[in-house]
């Protein structure tokens, strides 16, 4: 009789632990993040949830039109999303409507809410640092106020809206926009 019971205390105890364990791998790769603001309509919208791919940059390095989630270098306790449009290296150049990477002037229009800028600037992104911007531009408080975005503050790549479900998307870099801008 005792045999029995044992055994079942055993197996539930093993499904505890497979539990625990599946769900700390899967806590080191992907984690969630719930949109909060207007910064990057109409890409993504306030209380969206969007899966992060936290592995995303182990093996390769954050590509220019990557939407991604990372640690605010002004105050690393809050986590802001946006969209990168320069990478190490890269001169990036702003006038009141129009943004401009190693000389190469980007058609936006598919991503951004409305082309403007507070101001004309350039910045040459630092190595291990990437220039990011939202996608709501008279909103969105981004590296054209606070400049870079360290490679340390990254958490991971926005991949995946999940939630709400009607709203279930793949996050598009538009990769093509960033086509031809060569390095620096």
């Amino acid at each position: 009789m005792k045999q029995p019971r044992s055994h079942l205390v055993r197996e539930l105890v093993e499904i505890i632990v497979l539990t625990l364990l599946i769900f700390f791998l899967i806590r080191l790769v992907v984690q969630t993040y719930q949109v909060d603001g207007q910064s990057m309509e109409p890409s993504l919208n306030a209380n969206q949830y969007v899966l992060i791919n936290k592995v995303a940059y182990i093996f390769k390095a954050p590509e220019r039109g990557d939407v991604i989630v990372f640690h605010y270098p002004r105050d690393p306790r809050v986590d802001y999303i946006k969209r990168i449009i320069g990478l190490p290296g890269d001169t990036v150049r702003i006038d009141s409507t129009h943004v401009w990477v190693n000389d190469k002037l980007l058609d936006e229009k598919a991503y951004i809410s409305a082309p403007v800028n507070p101001f004309a600037k350039i910045w040459k992104v630092p190595p291990g640092q990437y220039f990011v911007l939202g996608d709501n531009r008279p909103v969105s408080d981004d590296s054209r106020y606070w400049d870079y975005v360290p490679k340390a503050n990254i958490i991971g790549k926005a991949v995946l809206v999940y939630w709400p479900v009607n709203k279930w998307q793949f996050i598009n870099t538009h990769s093509d926009t960033f086509a031809g801008v060569g390095n620096q």
